[in-house]
């Protein structure tokens, strides 16, 4: 037998359900830059977390950051480096945050994209 929800259980479930909602409704640009910002964030640092991407992005970045990191994780770009450290968010409670780096297919993404020079 399940376990019934209290009214507050079912109150903030119904408000994550809420927020997810109004994050899938915003502009896949909006998604996409954050996730931009995340890989050239890992160009910049051998490792990070969402706490060192915080203090770089918008407010409006912090709801996609998940998904952002999720995102390149599972494109192969990001691997979490087997590192947890605890979450500077007041609103997380310090829970443990993954540790990030740039893979080796993120780099040669990244060789690709530098503008070419020509030899003069």
């Amino acid at each position: 037998m399940t376990r019934r929800l209290t009214p507050a259980e079912r109150l903030a479930a119904a408000a994550k359900d809420q927020l997810l909602a109004d994050i899938v409704r915003a502009s896949t640009w909006d998604r996409l830059l954050v996730e931009q910002a995340v890989w050239r964030f890992g160009l910049e640092h051998a490792e990070w977390s969402a706490n060192d991407l915080r203090d770089v992005l918008p407010e409006m970045g912090h709801g996609f950051l998940g998904a952002a990191i999720n995102s390149l994780r599972t494109a192969g770009i990001i691997a979490h480096t087997g590192r947890a450290v605890p979450s500077t968010s007041p609103a997380t409670h310090g829970h443990r945050l993954a540790v990030w780096t740039l893979t080796a297919k993120g780099r040669a993404i990244a060789r690709q994209r530098r503008p070419h020079t020509r030899a003069a």
